[in-house]
């Protein structure tokens, strides 16, 4: 009975995990779609996960950044950085998963 118990403890981790890593693919793969083409992030960064050689803004491969400070600078712009939440260019879910790619990506 006790295997049985930790057999079943270790496939629902095992899901669990699966689906969690599903998830982040997933959110990788809408944030590079969102950074690329939707906002156009790459027409003004480096950012060598996404192929992006802009010469603009910063290089994002060599900025230290949290999720947080991301998703205030693509909220609020600054300088020439349009303010994608402020003008409406994204929704407050496009800002979160761009930030998230942005700062996994450069941390690759």
């Amino acid at each position: 009975m006790k295997i049985l118990k930790f057999l079943l403890i270790v496939i629902v981790i095992s899901l669990v995990t699966s689906l969690k890593s599903f998830a982040d693919e997933a959110m990788m793969k809408k944030g590079l779609e969102i950074f690329n083409e939707t906002a156009g992030c790459a027409a003004c960064h480096v950012l060598k996960a996404a192929g992006s050689q802009g010469n603009i803004g910063p290089n994002l491969d060599t900025v230290s950044m949290t999720i947080e400070s991301v998703k205030e600078m693509v909220t609020y712009g600054l300088g020439v950085m349009p303010a994608f939440g402020e003008d409406g260019i994204l929704t407050k879910e496009e800002i979160d998963i761009v930030s998230h790619y942005v700062v996994k990506a450069s941390q690759n």
